[in-house]
């Protein structure tokens, strides 16, 4: 069996896209093709250079929202809400009925509650006392 596995610290592309690509063989079989299309909000400043936005996708008619994040000197200007806005107006037009997003930060959490997503899990101390809150929200 030690033949068989082998711990990679530092797995090169190639051998995580090896481990995507099996897994979503299996879910395929599974419960059907996902359908999985990248998403993203782009924040630019003014030379066209991305200092920031929402990085996520669609698959099985969900939006998952990966990363979020506003540049400190947009914060406090609803930026956050204007993204998530945006990606589930998308995400509804290629058919998604709901969306997630996980967060340790508590700003970002009453951000997210504000645009009416609901805790659905915690993990508490994920990160020192900060707790690690997944939401949902019906699109």
């Amino acid at each position: 069996m030690s033949d068989l596995l082998q711990l990679a610290t530092e797995p090169s592309e190639p051998e995580m896209a090896a481990v995507l690509a099996a897994l979503s063989a299996f879910n395929t079989d599974d419960v059907g093709p996902s359908g999985r299309k990248h998403l993203a909000v782009l924040i630019r400043d003014e030379d066209g250079t991305v200092t920031g936005g929402l990085v996520g996708y669609t698959a099985w008619g969900w939006l998952f929202t990966q990363n979020l994040v506003v540049p400190e000197e947009h914060r406090g200007k609803g930026l956050a809400g204007k993204m998530l806005e945006l990606a589930e107006t998308e995400a509804r037009s290629r058919g998604c009925h709901g969306a997630w997003i996980d967060t340790f930060n508590p700003t970002a959490l009453k951000a997210y509650r504000r645009q009416g997503y609901e805790v659905f899990g915690e993990i508490p101390n994920f990160v020192g006392d900060r707790t690690r809150t997944f939401l949902r929200k019906t699109l």
